[in-house]
């Protein structure tokens, strides 16, 4: 699992996850995208919703 600076978490896949309801989501792609912001419309995996986010400067 390789965590980004500003974005997902990648894990080499095929791999299946399990929702905290109990669900099962498999995924065949060879790297997944695991959302860590949730603001992903397909969470828990990644949409790039992060990328919309406002900053904040101080």
């Amino acid at each position: 699992m390789t965590f980004t600076d500003d974005g997902p978490a990648l894990v080499e896949g095929p791999i299946d996850l399990v929702t905290a309801d109990g669900r099962t989501i498999h995924c065949d792609r060879f790297m997944v995208a695991i959302c860590l912001c949730r603001r992903s419309k397909n969470y828990p995996l990644c949409d790039t919703s992060h990328r919309h986010r406002e900053r904040h400067l101080e």
